[in-house]
């Protein structure tokens, strides 16, 4: 494919992109569905994730979501059962790991990658709740958060969505 194509292909919007390779799934040049991760595939994210919010810091992770979640779209959305599995596999690994520990910011970055790079829509969220004072951040797609948007009954305002066009 020469550069130029490339080019076109990188500029051009998130609708044409679904075409073009929604295209190419129909001629055989790409599968149709991304395979499913492993639930230890799913645990190396969570804990790489973890690893880069501590390094770089939660707010400069945010910007280089666009590198590593693609912003293009499935024409399908997410199975309620495969969002369910993936947010079951993320909280377990999340609370039955040391090095993780129930980090909501690493769940809700997992789940936002990992469900874009299979070409699904999710939104991350990050609110704020004032009394007393707390932020909490994640991921919702095919009406299930990962992990929950009002953890233990408390309820957060959203201040901040990344989702499909937003990046």
């Amino acid at each position: 494919m020469p550069t130029a194509d490339v080019q076109r292909f990188a500029d051009g919007n998130a609708e044409e992109r679904a075409e073009l390779v929604t295209g190419l799934v129909r001629a055989g040049c790409a599968p149709a569905r991304r395979r499913a991760y492993t639930d230890g595939q799913i645990g190396m994210w969570l804990r790489g994730v973890f690893l880069l919010i501590r390094t770089l810091g939660f707010g400069r992770v945010l910007r280089l979501l666009p590198l590593a979640a693609p912003g293009y779209a499935r024409a399908d959305v997410p199975s309620a059962q495969d969002v369910a599995r993936l947010k079951r596999v993320v909280e377990s690994h999340s609370r039955g790991s040391w090095f993780v520990g129930d980090d909501c910011k690493a769940e809700a970055v997992t789940a936002f990658v990992l469900l874009r790079r299979c070409g699904f829509e999710a939104t991350l969220h990050v609110g704020v709740r004032e009394h007393p004072f707390a932020l909490h951040a994640w991921t919702s797609a095919a009406g299930l958060c990962v992990p929950a948007a009002d953890p233990r009954g408390h309820v957060f305002t959203p201040v901040l969505s990344i989702g499909c066009g937003n990046h």
